[in-house]
């Protein structure tokens, strides 16, 4: 993006994103938000912007197989964009966001970061307000649904590179949609850092199913922050699938605005070696009448660490709600960690809420079944671990993303296969 095609309003909210991320202090030992993680992580010192042009970029389009057929699909290298095709209603507006931010000006800044960051990444979502040259936008307006789904392909390109990919998705009034974000390292080997941001904002009476694969490389660290609105009656899926990275922080908001609003708030991760996974979460019930339900799976190898925390907060007028939060972790090894601290926080009256956390080992007596049947016990408990995150998946009820984040669990659980963990 140049400065001269910028609208006002945005080169103003980068400039003061700037102003608080200088302003704004580090996190430190004994934050809350903060508990149990590697704060060395937040060492960013040598990671800067690169473009695209030392990038074979044709070769990345043609590894930019995900979902066998598309509403449209784009691909960005080092958050620029080298590829689009869509086949898409009329109406629908689907573009990078530094073409949206031109031509669609008043409605981008209507819903672009528009929610207070709030889990402890304040100030890494001004680096990354300040920062940002370019994402996806994406309008679905009143009445219309898109058949299929739209696809994003993120591509990490170069040694220490930074990138800061931003989707925003808005539905307008019983409007559908789903969009997947793919997240990967070109190189096998170069550390890279990527500081991602998606904003979802679900119209009344609308469905809006979004999907974050996060695939990176074992040396690249993600920081990925997911704030949702939902309006009245209308529906939100979030699903985050980690499979990659050495450390990654996933902060997930999700504000109930309406009355029979429904979240619905998925992961999986499957972590080895020594990476570690820190999840934190936030159902903010605003009115009353609204549902939400968080299940997040673990399956930890080797030396791996998670870290949940989540909290279900009710605004004093939010009566009748139904909250649910369930963080799960399979231990697949005696030198993985797991970290989970569930909450609620609830100030209205006549509401349904729970909240728990399980960490445990696969039973002596799963693997007796699957061995009696000839299996043996490496794939025995491999099986187990993928039937175990496949719950997750399957509440997205649409056969071929099940399939595509299937692919990637199963290339993952090959992977630690091959080491012989």
């Amino acid at each position: 993006m140049t400065t001269a095609t910028l609208p006002t309003w945005f080169t103003a909210r980068q400039q003061a994103a700037r102003a608080r991320y200088d302003g704004t202090p580090a996190p430190k030992r004994g934050d809350e938000a903060w508990r149990f993680s590697n704060l060395k992580q937040l060492d960013f010192s040598g990671f800067s912007q690169n473009d695209s042009a030392s990038a074979d970029t044709d070769d990345l389009i043609l590894r930019s197989v995900g979902l066998e057929s598309t509403a449209a699909k784009f691909v960005f290298v080092n958050d620029t964009p080298v590829f689009a095709e869509s086949d898409l209603p009329d109406g629908v507006i689907c573009l990078p966001l530094a073409d949206a931010l031109v031509s669609h000006s008043e409605l981008v800044e209507t819903h672009f970061m528009r929610q207070e960051t709030r889990l402890g990444s304040a100030k890494f979502a001004a680096l990354h307000e300040a920062s940002l040259t370019n994402g996806m936008f994406v309008h679905v307006p009143d009445g219309v649904e898109v058949a299929g789904t739209i696809e994003i392909h993120h591509w990490l390109v170069g040694e220490n590179t930074l990138i800061f990919p931003h989707t925003l998705v808005v539905t307008g009034t019983n409007a559908k949609v789903r969009v997947v974000d793919i997240f990967r390292s070109a190189e096998e080997t170069s550390p890279g850092l990527a500081i991602a941001f998606n904003d979802l904002a679900a119209g009344p009476g609308s469905k809006l199913d979004y999907v974050a694969i996060q695939a990176f490389n074992e040396s690249t660290r993600v920081i990925q922050i997911n704030e949702t609105a939902v309006d009245r009656d209308a529906a939100a899926i979030g699903f985050i699938l980690n499979t990659g990275g050495a450390w990654a922080r996933n902060e997930s908001l999700s504000r109930l605005e309406g009355e029979g609003a429904r979240s619905d708030m998925l992961s999986v991760s499957i972590p080895a070696r020594t990476e570690e996974y820190d999840q934190r979460t936030f159902q903010h019930h605003v009115s009353p009448g609204a549902y939400s339900d968080l299940l997040y799976k673990n399956s930890l190898y080797d030396f791996s660490k998670t870290i949940f925390s989540g909290l279900i907060f009710v605004d004093e007028a939010a009566h009748h709600t139904d909250a649910y939060q369930t963080c799960r972790n399979l231990l697949m090894s005696d030198t993985c960690e797991a970290n989970s601290m569930p909450g609620l926080e609830i100030n209205a009256d006549q509401v349904k809420c729970s909240h728990g956390s399980t960490s445990s080992q696969i039973s002596d007596e799963e693997i007796f079944y699957l061995r009696a049947r000839g299996i043996d016990p490496a794939t025995s408990r491999q099986l187990i671990a993928r039937g175990f995150s496949v719950e997750v998946v399957e509440r997205l009820e649409d056969d071929e993303v099940e399939n595509l984040i299937i692919g990637f669990i199963d290339d993952k659980f090959d992977h630690i296969a091959s080491r012989g963990a």
